[in-house]
């Protein structure tokens, strides 16, 4: 890998991820210790998704007009830095609304445009991303069984002081990395919005925001649904982290898959995959080896889906597309996807019950599965 500024961009990849499994299983919890309601916290949840909507396009437009990437990267993590202080302020609904919807907006700016800045260092080796986004996964596993360990022994607002130094980390990192030309050519005679609307694309992108609506319930309020029937925060870590080992190892395996299977059957089966966790999770919270299996499917439902797709939107979206293909998946799928998937299941928690919203989390991976087997071509990722 030589040239290639891999540890530097491994280990913003590595704080970068360790700050979502600060966020994803615990924050809800301490929201919780707030005292607001469910819907209240679904609400609050559902920004960190919201502001993608929007917000890595505008990023990604001043990324463009100021011609660098990682510049933009550094602006948004000392930013976000900032914002995330707001916290140790104020504790009140519309206090925290407020911070929360201010430091989101920071914060999903950098993924997208560090995973443009990652495939334009890779070039060709797009087969090395894998390696380079597992050290993001290492990163969630330490600091999610970490975190839940220590929660057991002190009060849930040390979390506020974790989350604070490791968005350190992401602030020290994002200087160590280098920036990459950005290579002006032209990527066909289409625009972007004539890619967006071909069928195969259309569909892609209809089908990743009904499997990230799919995982609102579960980023949302899994802890809670664990917790609430017995099981201890240092397990509830330990089932967090099973799933993102078992993502770790499919990252390596995926150079080979994707030279034995196309794109478009990989992200069929991690359809599946999420149909058969959610009704699981539904089902049968009350067998422990039930939600292990579950957890272990988080290897398809996410680390070979986040793969896939990203070779999908590499193939979609190239040259000077590349970074606007980023930004509208991004958006699409993880904002407004995942913004609907929080604020309804915030709703129907309390009033249809946790099995019936995860539930309706299997259909939406069902009615994803369809689009991708009926519109997309069987392409593979070279």
């Amino acid at each position: 890998m030589r040239s290639l500024p891999y540890w530097r961009l491994s280990g913003f990849y590595f704080f970068y991820f360790a700050v979502i499994g600060a966020f994803a299983p615990y924050w809800s919890l301490y929201l919780q210790s707030l005292g607001f309601s469910a819907l209240q916290i679904g609400v609050l949840m559902s920004l960190l998704l919201f502001t993608r909507i929007f917000s890595p396009a505008a990023w990604g437009w001043l990324a463009d007009h100021m011609g660098k990437r990682v510049r933009v990267v550094q602006i948004a993590a000392a930013s976000g830095l900032l914002s995330f202080c707001g916290f140790f302020l104020g504790e009140s609904f519309a206090w925290v609304f407020f911070v929360m919807l201010s430091m989101s907006f920071f914060w999903s700016a950098s993924l997208p445009l560090m995973e443009a800045i990652t495939l334009s260092h890779l070039g060709e080796r797009t087969d090395k991303y894998g390696r380079i986004r597992s050290w993001g996964s290492v990163g969630f596993v330490l600091a999610v069984v970490g975190i839940g360990y220590f929660l057991q022994s002190v009060e849930i607002i040390w979390l506020l002081w974790i989350i604070l130094g490791l968005k350190f980390g992401i602030l020290i990192f994002s200087y160590q990395i280098p920036e990459k030309e950005i290579i002006n050519y032209t990527a066909g005679l289409h625009t972007v919005r004539q890619i967006c609307l071909r069928p195969e694309v259309m569909a892609f992108l209809i089908a990743s925001l009904l499997m990230l609506f799919a995982h609102g319930a579960y980023y949302t309020f899994f802890s809670i649904y664990l917790v609430e029937h017995g099981y201890d925060k240092g397990f509830v870590g330990w089932l967090w982290a099973t799933g993102v080992i078992c993502e770790i190892g499919i990252f390596f395996i995926m150079p080979w898959l994707m030279r034995h299977f196309s794109l478009k059957h990989i992200l069929i089966f991690s359809f599946a995959c999420a149909i058969l966790r959610f009704l699981l999770i539904g089902q049968g919270v009350e067998w422990p080896l039930n939600i292990v299996f579950a957890q272990v499917l988080h290897a398809a439902t996410y680390g070979a889906h986040h793969i896939a797709a990203m070779m999908v939107i590499h193939q979609f979206f190239h040259g000077r597309h590349q970074a606007k293909g980023q930004a509208i998946y991004t958006s699409i799928a993880y904002g407004l996807g995942g913004a609907l998937g929080a604020i309804s299941s915030g709703y129907t928690w309390d009033w249809l019950g946790a099995e019936t919203t995860f539930f309706i989390s299997a259909a939406a991976a069902l009615t994803g599965m369809i689009l991708i087997a009926w519109k997309m071509k069987p392409f593979s990722h070279q």
